[in-house]
C-alpha cells in the first residue's frame, strides 16, 4: 500500500506502561519496523504492573479496574484474553461516614445519612442548585467549584476532607478544569425522589460495571501485550539523558540510541530535566507541576472473603488510607491457591506529598487496625501478609498553574520531535486511566506513520460534564 505520509524513521519509546506498549504494538501492526521500546524496570506494565508477594498474594500498585471509553481498548483486550479469562463485576462502592456506609456517589444518597446531616446537606445542595446560572469561568479553583456545585454542608462532610486527603493538596490550590468524568454530577430531582422513596438513584459512571483478569492482576494485561512485541522491547534499560541536538537517547551505561521521533511516557518533569537544551524557563515550568506519592499497603488475611463491596472511600483523618479495595473479590487468584474460603485480601492506598518520610511498620499497623475497626476484617483474623509498594509518581495533581505550565512545555517538546504521552507525560489526570493511556499510544503511532490526528488530545476536556474520581 503506498504511503500517504513520509516514514517517521527511527521511533524510540521510553516507558513500557500501557501507553508505550500500545504505541509499540500499533507501530508493529501498521508495518513500521524501525522502533525500539525501552523500559527502566525489569518488567513491563508501569503503574499498571502487578506483583506476587512471598506469601502468594497478588497485588496491583493501586486501584485499577478495567473499563473503557474506547472500542480500540475493548478490541485490544479481546485479542489478549479469552472471554473466560476476564471476570466481570457490578461496582459495589461505599463511603465511610461517621459509623455507617453510604453508597457511592455520596451526593446522590443523602437519604442514607443520619437525619440531621441529611437535612442540612439537602438544604445547602438545593440552594447551590438554585444559584447556578452559568458555567464556571476559566481559572475557577476546585474549592470554589465544589462549594458552588454541592453547597458547604456536603463540602464540609465529604468533598473537602476526601479531596484534601487523596490529593495531599487543598482544593483551593487546585483547578476545576479537570472534573469532566471525574466528579459525579448531582441531580436534585433524583435526590429528592430518593428521599421520598419514589425512585432509587441511578447507577453512575463509566466504571459501574468493570472487568478484571482472572489471574495475574491488572499487570497480566500488559505482560501479554509485551509478549507479542519481541526483542524490540528492552527492559532493565534506563535513559539518563536526551540529546535533542544529536537526536539520541543516552542510556545510564553510556550507550546512545539514535531517534527521529521520541515518544516519552516518563513523568514530564523528569523528561524536562533529561533534555540537554531545555532552557531555564522551561525547567522552571516543569518544577511547577505537582504530583502525589502513594503507599500501597496490601494486607492478606487468613480469613474467608465475605465482604461484598468492590472498593470503599475513607474521608476521615483517623484512617490513613483514602481508599480500600476488596482485592480477593476482584479475582480469587489474588489470594494463595485461589482459596477465598481461607484467605482475603485488602489493598489500601495512602497519599502523601513526595519526599515524605514514611514509617512503614507504623503505616502497616495503622492500616490493619483501621480495616478491623471499620468491620472489614474480623478481630480474630491472623495477618498472613503485609506487602508495601511505594509509588513515587501516583497521580498528577491538577493545580491552578498546571495548564499554564503545560502550555509552555508541550509545544517546546513537540517542536523537537519529542512526544510526552500517558498519565504523567501529559500530566492530565482527567485522561489518566489505562484506556486513555492506550488511546494516546495508538494515536501517536498513527500520527507518526499515517499523519493522522491525535483524537484524544484534540478532544476538549472541560468541566461541563462532571464525572467520577478514580
Amino acid at each position: 500500500m503506498p504511503r500517504s505520509h513520509p516514514s517517521p524513521g527511527r521511533v524510540v519509546i521510553l516507558g513500557a506502561g500501557p501507553c508505550g506498549l500500545a504505541c509499540a504494538d500499533e507501530l508493529r501492526r501498521l508495518g513500521h519496523r524501525e522502533w525500539l521500546l525501552l523500559e527502566a524496570a525489569s518488567t513491563p506494565g508501569g503503574l499498571a504492573s502487578s506483583v506476587v508477594d512471598p506469601a502468594g498474594f497478588t497485588w496491583d500498585l493501586g486501584g485499577h479496574v478495567v473499563f473503557s471509553h474506547f472500542g480500540e481498548f475493548d478490541k485490544l483486550l479481546s485479542g489478549l484474553f479469552a472471554p473466560e479469562e476476564l471476570l466481570h463485576h457490578d461496582r459495589s462502592s461505599f463511603i465511610r461516614f461517621r459509623d455507617q456506609w453510604v453508597p457511592y456517589p455520596f451526593q446522590q444518597h443523602l437519604h442514607c445519612l443520619p437525619a440531621d446531616d441529611a437535612e442540612e446537606c439537602l438544604r445547602h445542595l438545593a440552594l447551590a442548585c438554585r444559584q447556578q446560572r452559568e458555567a464556571h469561568p476559566a481559572g475557577t479553583d476546585f474549592a470554589t467549584w465544589l462549594q458552588a456545585t454541592y453547597g458547604s454542608a456536603l463540602v464540609n462532610r465529604f468533598f473537602g476532607p476526601y479531596n484534601t486527603k487523596v490529593w495531599s493538596t487543598s482544593p483551593e490550590r487546585m483547578s476545576a478544569s479537570w472534573v469532566a468524568e471525574r466528579v459525579a454530577p448531582v441531580d436534585l430531582d433524583e435526590v429528592l425522589a430518593a428521599f421520598s422513596g419514589t425512585a432509587r438513584p441511578r447507577r453512575w459512571g463509566p466504571n459501574a460495571t468493570f472487568a478484571f483478569p482472572a489471574r495475574g492482576g491488572t499487570g497480566e494485561i500488559w505482560r501479554r501485550l509485551a509478549a507479542r512485541l519481541g526483542p524490540r522491547l528492552r527492559t532493565g534499560t534506563r535513559a539518563a539523558a536526551v540529546d535533542d541536538t544529536a537526536k539520541s537517547v543516552v542510556l545510564s551505561g553510556g550507550e546512545r540510541i539514535p531517534y527521529d521521533h521520541l515518544v516519552v511516557t516518563a513523568p514530564l518533569d523528569q523528561l524536562t530535566d533529561m533534555v540537554r537544551t531545555a532552557p531555564a524557563g522551561l525547567l522552571a515550568a516543569a518544577r511547577r507541576l505537582r504530583h502525589t506519592t502513594v503507599a500501597m499497603v496490601g494486607l492478606g488475611y487468613q480469613a474467608p472473603t465475605v465482604d461484598r463491596s468492590s472498593w470503599l472511600y475513607f474521608p476521615q483523618p483517623d484512617t490513613p488510607f483514602y481508599r480500600a479495595t476488596n482485592f480477593s473479590k476482584y479475582a480469587p487468584a489474588n489470594v494463595p491457591r485461589a482459596d477465598t474460603s481461607a484467605f482475603s485480601a485488602w489493598m489500601t492506598e495512602t497519599s502523601m506529598t513526595p519526599g515524605t518520610h514514611t514509617d512503614l511498620p507504623a503505616l502497616i499497623r495503622a492500616c490493619d487496625q483501621s480495616l478491623r475497626r471499620h468491620g472489614l476484617v474480623p478481630d480474630w483474623a491472623p495477618l498472613a501478609s503485609a506487602h508495601v509498594e511505594m509509588v513515587p509518581y501516583a497521580y498528577p495533581v491538577p493545580t491552578l498553574g498546571r495548564d499554564e505550565a503545560l502550555a509552555e512545555l508541550m509545544p517546546w517538546m513537540e517542536a523537537r520531535q519529542i512526544y510526552p504521552r500517558g498519565r504523567f507525560g501529559t500530566w492530565r489526570y482527567e485522561i489518566g486511566n489505562m484506556d486513555h493511556a492506550v488511546k494516546m499510544g495508538l494515536d501517536v503511532a498513527r500520527r507518526l506513520v499515517l499523519g493522522a490526528d491525535e483524537l484524544l488530545l484534540a478532544a476538549p476536556q472541560t468541566a461541563t460534564s462532571p464525572g467520577s474520581s478514580s
